[in-house]
């Protein structure tokens, strides 16, 4: 069964210039790097922690890797970063964090959506390592310019969580603009 891609994930993914790559982190069943392969988004697709299962885009890289008790599987095997997106749902390791960061290209875009505080009154993971603390996502990404954040109670499924999407500069003197832009709503003052 292949799960539905995270609309977070969904929404924000325009961000990821044509044809940059992506490292999906912790992909699971690789629903995100189906979802981006499927729309020719991202040129190579590198998942890690665990092998991805169904069908996979013929570019994708899986890493079957320990992420949390190893060093970064990506050095060991020449897999370069900087990615043009990091994607990450449903998984904290803070100590993978700046790795994390690190790993988003000048111009590339981190999605980051995950459990926080709140999720141990209502289901698993209930333990602290693995819950985000109010405004952390914003204190990690504070070198990132963040074009969406959000930090709350979400209804289908039942969860709490933190979700980013955050665009690293192209120069480290570059001041971005938000790269999404809506209209001015037109008012009739007459």
């Amino acid at each position: 069964m292949l799960l539905t891609s995270s609309d977070w994930i969904v929404r924000w993914s325009h961000l990821l210039a044509p044809r940059g790559t992506v490292l999906d982190v912790a992909c699971g069943s690789g629903r995100h790097l189906q979802w981006f392969a499927a729309r020719g988004r991202g040129d190579r697709h590198r998942p890690g922690h665990r092998r991805a299962r169904g069908d996979q885009a013929p570019s994708a890289q899986l890493v079957c890797a320990d992420i949390e008790n190893a060093p970064w599987p990506l050095l060991h095997l020449g897999i370069r970063a900087p990615f043009g997106a990091v994607v990450v749902t449903n998984y904290l390791w803070r100590p993978l964090m700046p790795t994390l960061l690190a790993s988003v290209a000048p111009g590339g875009v981190l999605l980051f959506e995950t459990f926080t505080s709140g999720q141990e009154t209502i289901g698993r993971p209930a333990r602290a390592d693995f819950l985000l603390q109010p405004g952390e996502l914003l204190r990690h990404c504070e070198d990132l310019h963040v074009v969406a954040y959000e930090n709350g109670y979400l209804e289908s499924p039942p969860r709490y969580v933190q979700r980013i999407a955050a665009v690293r500069a192209r120069t480290p003197t570059e001041t971005p603009q938000p790269p999404v832009r809506y209209p001015l709503q037109a008012r009739d003052t007459g």
